[in-house]
């Protein structure tokens, strides 16, 4: 069973002035994909402590998987990517260039998103949007192949060819 860590950046939430839905929606989506959120947390729109949150969590192998929900629109204080690619080691375009192509199905604003998905350690970082919807669209696209990339991420497994590609 995998680990996963939940961090909303919401300056409003981390007052206590908004209740986190996102957060909430990544929880039970998880939880019912079968993964254990062993951490949820609120933090405001700040760079540093982003980064340092995520760091930590990386460093001392506390999660898998840090799923963010916030902070990647245009807004002036959003900055959940940078602080990502700070201490991002490997880059994953894919899972998040997956998840704007969904959701571009869904709405043109989907363009906006600047979220970014890597590897830091052998821990994968995934930023989601804020809204409650945009978290349930981008989850519902990636987790198919999710296990799969912490497989092999964590090393649970080497062979990535299924046995109809090796026939």
């Amino acid at each position: 069973m995998y680990r996963v860590a939940i961090l909303t950046a919401s300056d409003k939430g981390a007052a206590g002035l908004r209740e986190d839905v996102s957060g909430a929606v990544a929880k039970e989506m998880m939880e019912q994909a079968g993964y254990q959120v062993i951490i949820q947390k609120i933090l405001p729109d700040e760079q540093m402590q982003l980064a340092e949150t995520m760091r930590k969590i990386c460093d001392e192998n506390l999660a898998d998987l840090i799923l963010t929900t916030g902070g990647t629109g245009f807004a002036p204080r959003d900055c959940t990517p940078e602080a990502t690619l700070e201490i991002a080691q490997k880059q994953v375009p894919g899972l998040s260039e997956a998840m704007r192509a969904y959701s571009m199905q869904i709405t043109p604003r989907a363009m906006l998103s600047r979220g970014v998905s890597v590897i830091r350690a052998q821990t994968l970082i995934v930023n989601l949007p804020g809204s409650p919807k945009g978290v349930k669209e981008n989850l519902s696209c990636i987790l198919p192949a999710l296990r799969h990339g912490l497989d092999i991420l964590t090393n649970h497994t080497r062979e990535c060819a299924s046995q109809e590609e090796k026939a």
